[in-house]
């Protein structure tokens, strides 16, 4: 399994020797790299759908407890799903369409049943979860992190699955090859303007030839054109994001 530590030197050492390092002084610091890769993982988190994975996950609920503070890395909850089971009864309670799919699917298993009766019974499930509270109401708010189920939690011990997105972990992004090649180059941009920065502080510095010219500007420069492009790529879907499908509406 790779190591965070591993694939951010990995990139450290990827933007030292791009910008000459071992073959001239290379004036950035430890702490210069660092910041211009996490405003990497900052710009493609924001800007890019391949950031997020979906996941599903499970929560329990506590008695009259209706806010729940889910894990950092959930920036979305799409859906809440209650578990339901199908049961047969009789007397006054007998449902037809129950008893059928009980008797067809469940009953005599190995053996097709008929397509009529599946139909029912998912739109008699549906039906029911609709009338008596199947389907969960929220409210998910993705800086605090806080789920808040809109019901009056009656007792403790019920789980209820989640439908999330995720923030893919850091290594995750380093190790993929569809967005790592952005990552690097990303971060040697911006290592290119933080150095061009410096640099252009002082246009040259004196020596007994006349003193020699810096190329802080020209370095600044580059550094924009190339974050420019690279963001452009982001939406150009270059990373393998899934582009939007048709709206209507």
């Amino acid at each position: 399994m790779a190591d965070l530590a591993t694939e951010q030197s990995k990139v450290f050492e990827y933007c030292k020797a791009s910008l000459g390092g071992g073959m001239v002084e290379v004036e950035l610091d430890p702490a210069h790299y660092q910041i211009a890769l996490n405003k990497a993982f900052d710009v493609y988190r924001q800007k890019s759908s391949n950031a997020v994975e979906e996941s599903y996950g499970f929560l329990s609920l506590v008695e009259e407890q209706q806010e729940y503070i889910l894990p950092d890395q959930v920036q979305s909850v799409r859906e809440v799903f209650r578990r339901s089971t199908g049961g047969s009864s009789t007397g006054t309670m007998f449902e037809p369409f129950e008893a059928g799919y009980m008797n067809t699917y469940m009953l005599q298993a190995g053996k097709v049943g008929g397509l009529a009766s599946y139909d029912m019974f998912a739109q008699y499930q549906e039906l029911t979860a609709k009338m008596f509270g199947g389907y969960i109401n929220f409210t998910f708010e993705p800086v605090s992190k806080k789920l808040t189920i809109v019901r009056k939690i009656r007792a403790t011990g019920e789980n209820i699955l989640l439908w999330m997105y995720n923030e893919k972990p850091d290594v995750t992004l380093l190790t993929d090859l569809r967005c790592k090649t952005w990552l690097y180059d990303y971060t040697l941009a911006r290592c290119k303007y933080m150095l061009g920065e410096a640099r252009s502080k002082f246009a040259t510095i004196a020596g007994p030839q006349g003193g020699t010219s810096l190329n802080g500007d020209s370095l600044k420069q580059e550094a924009i054109t190339e974050l420019d492009k690279l963001e452009q790529d982001l939406y150009n879907l270059v990373d393998g994001q899934m582009p939007m499908t048709w709206v209507i509406g």
